[in-house]
This record gives structure tokens, sequence and C-alpha cells, in this order.
């Protein structure tokens, strides 16, 4: 038995109305000791000199889902596997693309730089690191996806030890405010910042070996 086709109240079809093509789009982010926060560009095809990076994506796939663009656009543009973006915003301006009406599903990861910087160094032609605060002048509203990205995992590091899980554990609260200052962008004071932790974190009741100075003491996360 065939179903019928579907007619809204005003005896339109599902074809009757415009739709719009809809991409996707992530802002891979990785923390950087020396660089800070830094985001992960691509090499567009057929740009102009003025806005040839921009963050990996694609357009989805019919019969694909969002999170598989996301990985297909990673893999693609960025040889990035295995990971898991999640989403962020939708970003829905009629105008924001100029080739025609384009919605935008952003999505956010932050990875660790042992996973991200040996993509840059393998393919510097078509994959580049730059810092969140030079990312500017990107094409569509990228830059409004790397504004929101970083905004939202600097307010999960504020709020809680590595979030994220980047440092292996056992780690030293060195390690992790150094961590922290990467991400937010900005040197932390050490005692402010171990008050803001130490609730959070359970010692292991080691310390480090072998290294110069006193030995520090090792770390991991509290059970949740």
């Amino acid at each position: 038995m065939s179903i019928p086709e579907y007619h809204d109240s005003s005896g339109r079809r599902l074809v009757d109305y415009p739709r719009p093509s809809v991409a996707v789009d992530t802002a891979v982010l990785t923390p950087d000791p020396e660089r800070g926060l830094l985001v992960l560009l691509v090499r567009r095809d057929s740009a102009t000199r003025s806005d040839a990076w921009a963050l990996p994506g694609t357009f989805l796939h019919e019969g694909e889902t969002l999170a598989g663009a996301v990985l297909r656009s990673l893999d693609q543009k960025a040889g990035l596997r295995g990971q898991a973006p999640r989403q962020l915003y939708v970003f829905d301006d009629p105008r924001r693309d100029d080739r025609g009406w384009v919605l935008s599903v952003a999505h956010v990861v932050l990875l660790p730089p042992a996973v991200v910087a040996p993509v840059a160094e393998e393919r510097p032609d078509d994959v580049q690191l730059r810092p969140v605060a030079e990312a500017t002048g990107l094409p569509f509203d990228h830059d409004g996806i790397v504004e929101m990205a970083v905004a939202q995992v600097r307010a999960a590091y504020a709020e809680r030890p590595d979030p994220e899980r980047l440092l292996p554990e056992p780690f030293t609260l060195r390690d992790l405010r150094r961590l922290h200052e990467a991400v937010a962008g900005r040197r932390l004071q050490p005692d402010v910042f171990r008050r803001h932790v130490r609730d959070h974190l359970q010692s292991t009741g080691e310390a480090t070996r072998g290294s110069v100075g006193r030995p520090a003491e090792l770390f991991r996360h509290a059970s949740r």
C-alpha cells in the first residue's frame, strides 16, 4: 500500500518549500604552551589570497548524518580521524554564504597538541595552526564560529580542571596550570589556581622523580 503524499494545512507539499543547503564546519582547537590556544585551518580550493584559509567543513550529503559529515570533512580536509566533535551552534544567516542559501551546523573539538601538530607538520601547504586571536578575516562567518568555540572551551576550563582530559594521569599542578594558561591565553596565579582546582583532584601519594629541584606532587582527577 502506497503512502499518500504529505500536504500541510495550506495544501503545500514538502518539495514546495525552498530548501537551504546544509554544511558543517568544525573549530578544531589545541593548546600550545608557547603560542596559546590554536585553531586548525585548511586551505580552500579556488579561493582568493585574502580568504585562502578556513575551518574544515563540507556540505551534507544525501542520507548522511551531521556527525558523519563532520568526520568525513576532518579526514579529507585535515587528515584527522577518530575524533568526536560536538555540536556548537547553527549559523543560519541567509546571507552568510555568497554562493547561496547555506546553513552551517558548527562543531567544536579540543585536541592535544600531539594529535594536531603532526597533521600541520605533514601538510604545511594545506593545514596550518593559527593563534585564535589571529584567526580573523576568515570566509563566511568562520570568525564567529571560532569566537564562540573559544568562549565555550574557556568557560569549561574556567569551571573545572582539564574537563577534556588532555593531560595523561598522573600530572603535576604545574603541568595542569600550564595547560589552563594555554587555553585561557593568559598567566594564572599559582596559589589561586591551586585553591581553585584542589577539590577536584586526588593526590596519588607519589611525586616526580629524577627532575631538577624539589619533587612535585602527582595528582589524578577525583572520582565523579
